[in-house]
């Protein structure tokens, strides 16, 4: 039986920004960092990976990342002083959550929600 994810790695041709980026979020690097080929960021009892790829690797959208945070709109206020311009504000979905989806320097996007009520 599968039990949880561990991590997801994502590419970027440009460590130092990317890890800025995320720095800027609230993430915590555990391994690696902004000279490093490959770099590990807390995410809850996961870890968001990032490595770097040969600028002529192209990707395209290929699915989002869900992070699950404590206060969807202090975030989304956080992101916005930072300077990164989240593609959708913060919102009630019918699904049951309020998210918001933010799209990093190398194109992947991201969501940031919390379950409006507890799972039964």
């Amino acid at each position: 039986m599968i039990e949880a994810i561990s991590a997801i790695t994502l590419g970027t041709h440009d460590m130092r920004r990317a890890v800025g980026f995320y720095l800027s979020l609230g993430f915590e690097i555990v391994y690696g960092g902004e000279a490093s080929s490959f770099t590990s960021l807390r995410a809850g009892p996961g870890f968001l990976n990032l490595i770097t790829q040969p600028a002529d690797t192209g990707w395209s959208w290929w699915g989002r990342v869900i992070f699950h945070v404590t206060d969807v709109d202090a975030l989304y206020e956080r992101a916005l002083t930072a300077g990164w311009k989240p593609s959708t504000t913060p919102r009630d979905a019918e699904w049951g959550e309020r998210y918001f989806h933010l799209t990093d320097l190398d194109g992947h996007e991201l969501s940031f929600a919390r379950p409006l009520r507890s799972p039964r």
